[in-house]
């Protein structure tokens, strides 16, 4: 009964997007205001869809294995929480997930966008209608999360036991919030484009949407972090992935927008670069999106490959790409006349030179991620592009960035002179002298890494300083950079005081450096309801007398048979302390791998900041900057 309530509730869903385009082209020869009718409409749409939705959810907790989607990725005996987040955890339901996301989104906006103008209104909804038709035919035609098994299996093949995790069971619906916003956007500024409406009062407007996407954004790739971080045994926070390349370049992109609305509403200028950014940022996302579904990515965090799925969205994405294209190129009115002095020593030139410095990142991000698909298309050659080809890129040009963001933030609008320059000698000079002190005694590049580190510790103590002289309204800002710059200082202490050991010990063995023993001590079985875990005991024994006792484990899926390694953390204020172990074939030795991580607390607390910054922002009345 929940398949079939399911479908029919995804169909009428359809119909009524159908219904809203065909009452907006009506509406819009009304000269008066929206039509009610459409409201409405939108409001029945997001209804059907969050029952659809919700069937999907009643089909994975009830065990519904005549529903293949249920069948492929649940099991009777997984924890009901998992069996509940397993619903997004597949391709047809988060698929579903991003129809529910769509829907309420532009069901928001209409709400949210009664003081607009209605033409706006009306094609923002049009535009939006044209994204949500697409996904429900490709969810109808190629994913249906609805489909019939016959005869009924009595149990399913189960979940992937990675995504049998906390973090990732809610990372998925976060990030999609994140994308899904970016979509509003990309409407907004067509809309707007198409009705010359590209103003203050609409940079105004579509700020909480470039707000709400790029927080929710953040604190989805932080989850999905934290999540590789202690789940894949990698001992990091960011390894290139490819699909966390295709979350980070939307979220490159939407900094950058964010900057320049800024300055569109406080300056009316730079107007083409928020329309191009706004188009840029979702296509990034439906990238994301092609990337991640047609499969050919060769990541750990892709769940598909299906060859239809993958050209249905690469059809889709250039045909939005097309109708973007199209409207800014045919619609878009510059405003030579109307230019406004801009100087150099300003907060706008600050913003716009470190817009492009984003902008090269993003593209390297890009480039990394996408070069390998294009060389195996052409010459079917397999290459993997990782760690040193981005930090030998980006290293370099990270320098005058922070130096830029560094001075820029001191600077006022329109025409400036530099502020705080005391402050500012003093801070670069105490920056240098720790960061020498600091380099001096690392096995690292002197003269790069000193540079680098003296440009974070400049950022961190100048935005320090900004929160005891800055005005209260300019806390959001204050708050968002002093994150960025704790982020790339714990980045930076990180990498240099890492450390780790890989060695294969057998139980009652020891493993000793002039710094740590590690012994592995005992064994212990457990039995859970999906699996059984092998618990091992290791006490770490430093030189300064610190002891610490670690139990990573070794888990045993039923089903589907699969063995996963669960690392066991320390976390402390100042470093964390990580194991994995894994057993060695036809051995009785364990292959183990302990990390020392400084600073990882801070590389989560300051994204958090960033975030909490953002979220400020989207809750005050005045502008800032």
């Amino acid at each position: 009964m929940a398949n079939l309530i399911g479908f029919y509730s995804l169909i009428f869903g359809f119909c009524f997007s159908l219904s809203i385009v065909f009452f907006s082209f009506k509406n819009l020869r009304d000269v008066k205001k929206l039509n009610n009718k459409i409201l409405s409409l939108a409001f029945l749409q997001l209804l059907f869809i969050v029952v659809s939705f919700l069937m999907l959810i009643i089909s994975f907790v009830v065990s519904d294995f005549s529903n293949e989607t249920v069948f492929n990725h649940s099991h009777t005996t997984i924890p009901l929480y998992y069996k509940i987040s397993g619903t997004w955890g597949n391709h047809e339901g988060s698929l579903l997930l991003w129809l529910v996301v769509l829907t309420l989104f532009i069901f928001l906006f209409l709400l949210n966008s009664k003081e607009q103008p209605k033409k706006y209104r009306i094609l923002t909804l049009l535009f939006q209608q044209v994204i949500i038709i697409g996904f429900f035919i490709f969810s109808i035609k190629t994913s249906n999360p609805f489909n019939y098994i016959y005869p009924t299996p009595d149990q399913g093949l189960g979940l992937n036991p990675i995504l049998q995790d906390p973090a990732l069971a809610v990372h998925p619906p976060i990030l999609y919030l994140g994308y899904v916003g970016c979509s509003i956007i990309f409407s907004s500024a067509l809309a707007a484009t198409s009705t010359n409406y590209i103003s203050k009062e609409w940079a105004t407007h579509v700020k909480k949407w470039v707000l709400i996407s790029w927080i929710f954004l953040t604190l989805g790739i932080l989850l999905g972090s934290i999540w590789a971080y202690y789940e894949l045994g990698w001992g990091g926070f960011w390894f290139w992935d490819p699909v966390e390349n295709v979350s980070l370049m939307p979220w490159l992109a939407l900094v950058t927008l964010l900057h320049c609305i800024l300055v569109l509403e406080k300056r009316s200028i730079l107007k083409s670069w928020v329309v191009v950014l706004s188009i840029t940022t979702f296509m990034l996302s439906m990238c994301g999106t092609f990337l991640v579904r047609s499969g050919i990515l060769n990541s750990v965090h892709t769940f598909a490959n299906d060859p239809e799925r993958g050209l249905f969205i690469l059809i889709f994405l250039f045909s939005l790409i097309f109708v973007a294209l199209f409207v800014f190129f045919f619609f878009y009115k510059s405003e030579k006349e109307n230019i406004k002095p801009f100087f150099w020593l300003s907060k706008e030139s600050s913003i716009l030179i470190n817009n492009w410095f984003m902008m090269y990142f993003l593209s390297v991000v890009l480039i990394g991620t996408t070069y390998p698909i294009f060389l195996e298309v052409i010459s079917m050659q397999k290459i993997s592009i990782g760690p040193p080809f981005y930090y030998k890129l980006i290293t370099p040009f990270l320098i005058p960035f922070l130096l830029a963001m560094t001075i820029g933030s001191q600077l006022k609008w329109i025409k400036s002179d530099l502020e705080n320059k005391t402050f500012l000698f003093i801070f670069f000079i105490i920056s240098i002298s720790l960061s020498v002190f600091i380099i001096k005694n690392l096995s690292v590049g002197f003269l790069i890494n000193t540079v680098l580190l003296t440009a974070a510790f400049f950022l961190f103590f100048t935005t320090l300083k900004d929160f005891f002289v800055k005005k209260v309204y300019n806390l959001s800002q204050n708050l968002s950079h002093f994150g960025f710059s704790l982020l790339i200082l714990s980045i930076l202490f990180n990498n240099f005081f890492a450390s780790e050991i890989i060695t294969n010990l057998k139980i009652g063995e020891s493993f000793n450096t002039k710094n740590i023993k590690i012994t592995f001590v005992e064994v212990d079985q457990k039995e859970e309801s999906n699996f059984k875990k092998i618990i091992g005991k290791f006490k770490i024994e430093s030189t300064d007398g610190d002891v610490k006792v670690l139990n990573p484990e070794l888990r045993i899926y039923n089903q589907p048979n699969i063995v996963t390694s669960e690392a066991d953390i320390k976390t402390s204020l100042f470093a964390d302390r990580f194991i994995t172990m894994n057993i060695v074939q036809n051995q009785e030795y364990f292959n183990i791998r302990y990390q020392f991580k400084p600073l990882m607390i801070w590389i989560w607390f300051s994204v958090l900041l960033i975030s909490f910054g953002g979220l400020i922002s989207l809750f005050k009345k005045r502008n800032e900057i």
